[in-house]
């Protein structure tokens, strides 16, 4: 199995390094990711004929300086060129992308863009920002996960599956369960700028591509977004955020193909449709 990776939180993460010990398992292993941290790109392309650069890292590791999807992008259109991976697999998040955030994911952006292209594809995350988490779960459980979503993955156009871990020790996980994208939407998400606020996970501003003494033009007042999530009520029990609140690892099938089938029939026994 040839087995394309990338992340959005850089090719010097953890969370990376340790998917790649997980898959080398499965197969023969690339990594492309991007250069610096890229979280909430979603499906974001490094465009308007800008400069990119690319370096080999040797030992099948590779970094290039653009969004995660373009990092898939540019692998299908190189290294894979003429062969497309079997698979690629994004993560492991440092970090929740379940419910809403996944929506903004530069991690799911990566498996999109994939699936956009007919390949497989699976993210994985773990609702820890914590740079040096603990991810003896995902190494623990996500093999097994992995050789099951591949064993019956579906034929549908477009499909990507979205895992995530809980934050909780390893021995505390309860299990796997199949979910859907919880609904909710970010509140208090703008806070006035605060260079110490990331340290609790083990962050800086200058791993986020960003200065600790920005400079500020005249009348500028610097926010930065954090935001909570906002738990709609009308959620089951297998909404995905609150299926790792109760300490469940969920997966979740998601589509390329944003059309609301439903809505699409209510506009075809509408009047919308005319002649010109």
């Amino acid at each position: 199995m040839r087995i394309l990776i990338t992340n959005d939180d850089g090719y010097q993460s953890k969370g990376i390094k340790v998917l790649v010990e997980i898959m080398k398992q499965f197969g023969e292993v690339t990594v492309i990711a991007p250069k610096t941290h890229q979280s909430g790109m979603a499906m974001a392309l490094s465009l308007g004929f800008k400069q990119i650069a690319h370096k080999d890292l040797g030992n099948g590791w590779h970094y290039l300086d653009a969004t995660p999807a373009s990092c898939v992008k540019f692998g299908l259109n190189t290294i894979f060129a003429d062969n497309y991976p079997d698979v690629v697999v994004s993560g492991i998040n440092h970090g929740s992308n379940a419910s809403v955030a996944s929506c903004y994911s530069g991690t799911l952006g990566a498996a999109a863009e994939a699936a956009l292209n007919g390949v497989p594809a699976i993210g994985v995350s773990i609702d820890n920002l914590d740079l040096g988490c603990d991810f003896s779960g995902v190494s623990e459980y996500f093999g097994e996960i992995f050789k099951k979503i591949m064993a019956n993955y579906p034929s549908k156009y477009g499909v990507y599956f979205n895992v995530n871990f809980p934050k909780v020790p390893v021995k505390e996980i309860k299990g796997v369960r199949p979910g859907y994208q919880g609904t909710g939407k970010w509140v208090r998400e703008f806070r006035e700028w605060d260079a110490d606020f990331y340290k609790d996970y083990s962050l800086t501003p200058e791993m986020l591509d960003q200065s600790s003494t920005p400079v500020v033009e005249e009348g500028e007042e610097l926010y930065m977004m954090v935001g909570e999530l906002w738990n709609d009520p009308r959620n089951t029990e297998e909404a995905d955020h609150l299926l790792i609140q109760n300490g469940y690892i969920s997966v979740v099938a998601h589509n390329v193909d944003c059309t609301d089938y439903e809505i699409l029939e209510t506009l075809r026994s509408s009047d919308i449709a005319e002649n010109f």
